[in-house]
């Protein structure tokens, strides 16, 4: 794991414990960007004199750049090409801010301008045979790193986003073109290299109301998911815009995903088996649903404090968190079982990241999001925190970040339920009441009125049996009433001696008057503990009922005279 801050650049050797790694000397200048290569063998940096590039395994020295204006960097998939990006200067004519360098020997390939930061990478397949860059509203095909010759390009009115699906080939790249004069904005897929014609496109989705666009290719490249976004939600039921969800697949098949609550989109993944997709939506508190290919749902996670959803690389392990202006609670579920595992609780969190392993999470507080408490914590999924590291006082956390592994490094493991030891312990959140004035303290507790009625998670899958929302409101009140009579209940205190006495008249005397009597005296003792019990807890009494109190002798009297006869 590396960690970058205020008081430099350091490569860990973790988890669950993280030490300063043995061949990896820190570097105490302040670092610009980190990055590790694909594959986690090998590690860059920037710390204002020059870019960097060691072996992970060693520190041994692979590469030396004298680019101390770099602001980000990046490796291509096979650690052939560095790429290397620093901010545009219009005042510095001929000096191209984008340089591709041969990562072994040290050599540019090409140099070439870039203004805008984003997307400022060349997206490269997985082999390397093909990389894509925007220009000027078009994209631009290079084939084997060959980039002084644009191998291909693909022009339409107005390209404004594009995202290269993942593997190898045949490598398929969706296009995003935003709409203009009253048309519609809309996304299609084609694969390399047919990117002509009328009949290229693999798939075409038109939509509305899109200020910009997300777009998450799934890890086989069968489909895509475009979260399309407006900046302003004219309706005026939100500050941050309008989004919408749409599906497209490499067969052809388009939908808009049909969300069961109105609100924000505040996350959305796919599940590493390709096969199914999670959205985190909703006004406060959040959904969140799982779906499948089809777009149908397939198990709905009801509502609570969330934005954010993260699978585990395995994909067996779902989080979803409540990060940013929410407290920082952590959902930690079963993805195949849809079972809770734990709720810990991270508050104050920026940062959240698997651990290739699957087994371990970090969680950061970061500058600039936060100048205060930064550090880092390294947790087991199933909430025993393992390890606490504070920044130093007087500096800053800028970034954690996980070594990455080839895929299959770490095998998916069974899951566990019960908290992995910790000297540290857990972060569970513990239950919380509602504030009770003293005077309320004695009455029984009743269900607290809500702003918003909590929904509990059901199974969505075909042949499930499904609960109603009513069925499920029904329940979440049957559930609160419960938690009320256990809060309400008191403790056991040792018999009084009206009480004692209650207890042992419970035999009949025989005579239905005598009886009655009896009956009449055991409720105005029972009367008179209940006002005693009222008076301790601090409620004031009034006169009448003060003189009720001094009656308790003289009905305990009457009571032994009744039994007697």
């Amino acid at each position: 794991m590396s960690s970058i801050g205020s008081d430099g650049t350091a490569l860990l050797s973790g988890p669950p414990s993280c030490e300063q790694h043995s061949s990896f000397q820190r570097d105490s200048r302040s670092s610009r960007c980190v990055s590790f290569s694909r594959d986690g063998t090998l590690f860059g940096w920037c710390n204002g004199l020059n870019v960097s590039v060691v072996k992970s395994s060693d520190g041994s020295v692979v590469s030396t750049l004298d680019l101390p204006k770099t602001s980000l960097l990046d490796f291509s998939p096979l650690n052939n090409v560095l790429a290397t990006w620093q901010p545009y200067s219009s005042n510095v004519q001929g000096e191209a801010n984008l340089q591709l360098w041969d990562l072994w020997s040290g050599q540019l390939i090409k140099a070439l301008y870039q203004k805008k930061v984003d997307s400022w990478c060349p997206s490269w397949s997985e082999d390397e045979k093909l990389s894509v860059r925007s220009v000027n509203n078009e994209l631009h095909f290079y084939e084997n790193n060959d980039f002084n010759v644009i191998a291909n390009k693909l022009h339409m009115q107005k390209v404004s986003d594009f995202a290269l699906s993942p593997g190898g080939q045949p490598n398929k790249v969706a296009v995003y073109v935003p709409g203009s004069k009253g048309a519609p904005s809309f996304v299609r897929l084609y694969q390399y290299p047919v990117l002509g014609g009328p009949t290229a496109a693999l798939a075409n989705k038109s939509f509305f109301k899109a200020d910009r666009v997300s777009m998450q290719w799934n890890k086989k490249a069968s489909a895509v998911l475009v979260t399309a976004s407006t900046e302003v939600d004219k309706s005026g039921a939100s500050y941050y815009g309008e989004q919408t969800l749409h599906f497209l697949s490499a067969s052809g098949e388009t939908a808009l995903v049909q969300l069961q609550k109105t609100g924000p989109i505040y996350d959305v993944v796919w599940s590493p088996n390709s096969s199914e997709f999670c959205v985190v939506y909703g006004f406060m508190p959040a959904k969140a649903t799982v779906y499948s290919l089809k777009c149908d749902p397939l198990f709905d996670f009801g509502t609570g404090p969330r934005n954010a959803a993260y699978y585990s690389p395995q994909g067996h392990i779902l989080v979803l968190a409540g990060f940013g202006n929410l407290r920082g609670q952590m959902e930690v579920w079963d993805a195949k079982k849809y079972k809770q595992v734990s709720k810990p609780q991270a508050p104050d969190a920026t940062h959240f990241s698997w651990c290739p392993d699957g087994e371990h999470v970090v969680t950061a507080t970061c500058s600039p999001r936060l100048r205060v408490s930064n550090g880092y914590k390294i947790w087991h999924y199933t909430g025993s925190v393992l390890l606490k590291q504070d920044a130093a006082a007087g500096s800053e956390l800028w970034e954690v970040r996980w070594q990455p592994f080839p895929e299959g490094s770490f095998p998916e493991r069974a899951i566990k339920y019960q908290a992995a030891p910790s000297d540290l312990g857990t972060t569970e959140a513990t239950p919380t009441q509602a504030y009770r004035p003293p005077a309320m303290r004695h009455l029984p507790a009743t269900p607290s009125s809500k702003l918003h009625e909590e929904e509990l998670p059901q199974n969505l899958r075909p042949g499930e049996k499904r609960i109603s929302k009513a069925a499920l409101k029904n329940q979440q009140k049957r559930e609160n009433k419960k938690a009320a009579k256990q809060e309400a209940k008191p403790e056991p205190e040792p018999p009084s001696d009206s009480a004692l006495s209650i207890s042992q008249s419970k035999l009949s005397s025989g005579d239905p008057e005598t009886d009655r009597k009896i009956k009449n005296v055991k409720k105005k003792l029972k009367a008179i503990e209940e006002l005693k019990d009222q008076q301790a807890s601090g409620k004031v009494l009034q006169k009448n009922q003060l003189e009720k109190l001094q009656k308790e002798d003289q009905l305990l009297k009457e009571l032994e005279e009744l039994q007697i006869c």
